[in-house]
């Protein structure tokens, strides 16, 4: 069947104020682009760290699969849910032992299968097991039953996350950065038709420190003690990533980013 398959994608959501900015939003970005998945990374979805069932049971109301990383097992609860809820998922490259699992298919509303495979970086973050070796275990499994792979890659470094844009260029539909809540403006089409971003950015507080609130993130800096962080509520920021795939092929033909950002708005919920 020809055409296009078309992804939307959420960066980071933080807290509250993310989950309701996510829920304000996503009807008038469903209007706009009409995707055939919504993906959102909610590793931070839980008062800015982590996860719960019922925080994740709330968002996949209007999100169909929720992405992580190293965050995912900051709520206890949370380890348990990841194990049985599987369109939430944690990095494939944890050691296997770990509850939950790195990828999943999702089928759209037409009837297209859409893999989502969720990898997390080593530099200045913990020691995983090699996310490039990861990728291709994960990607040859998903590829029996889709070629239409979207990749998040939730990691610190900008090197290593372009290091694996160019390692599965030709491999997948798209490798999407997520982690550092900072919005990059190096989406392109790599030559093999992979779409590429090094960060999709964050849903939160736009007046914040990555999101969180402005005050205790400067206290930190500028005490160098432990400091008690909450998700900001001021102002509005959405970040996205909208791609389109071809159907036959699973080679992206096209991506861009979307933002919203209202400086005094508050947000419900």
């Amino acid at each position: 069947m020809p055409g296009k398959i078309s992804i939307l994608f959420f960066g980071d959501v933080i807290g509250r104020p993310g989950r309701s900015i996510l829920r304000r939003y996503i009807p008038v970005l469903h209007k706009k682009f009409s995707p055939d998945i919504i993906i959102a990374n909610g590793e931070n979805a839980a008062g800015g760290v982590g996860i719960t069932e019922k925080i994740g049971t709330e968002i996949l109301s209007y999100v169909d699969v929720l992405t992580s990383g190293n965050h995912i097992w900051d709520k206890k609860e949370g380890i348990e849910y990841i194990d049985k809820e599987p369109r939430v998922l944690r990095p494939a490259n944890y050691p296997d032992i770990n509850p939950g699992r790195g990828t999943y298919i999702f089928e759209s509303a037409a009837g297209d299968k859409i893999g989502i495979l969720n990898l997390q970086g080593r530099v200045f973050m913990e020691a995983l097991d090699c996310p490039f070796r990861s990728a291709d275990k994960s990607i040859e499994s998903l590829k029996e039953i889709t070629h239409v792979i979207v990749v998040d890659f939730h990691a610190e470094a900008t090197s290593e996350k372009q290091a694996l844009g160019w390692y599965l260029d030709g491999k997948v539909s798209a490798v999407i950065g997520t982690h550092t809540h900072i919005p990059t403006a190096d989406e392109r089409i790599l030559p093999g038709g992979t779409a590429y971003i090094t960060d999709a950015g964050m849903v939160g507080g736009l007046n914040s420190v990555i999101g969180i609130r402005k005050s205790q993130a400067l206290q930190r800096f500028l005490t160098a003690r432990p400091q008690r962080f909450d998700p900001s509520k001021e102002g509005i920021l959405l970040n996205a990533v909208y791609l389109e795939v071809d159907r036959e092929s699973g080679k992206a033909t096209s991506i861009q980013r979307e933002s919203i950002i209202e400086e005094n708005s508050g947000f419900t919920g």
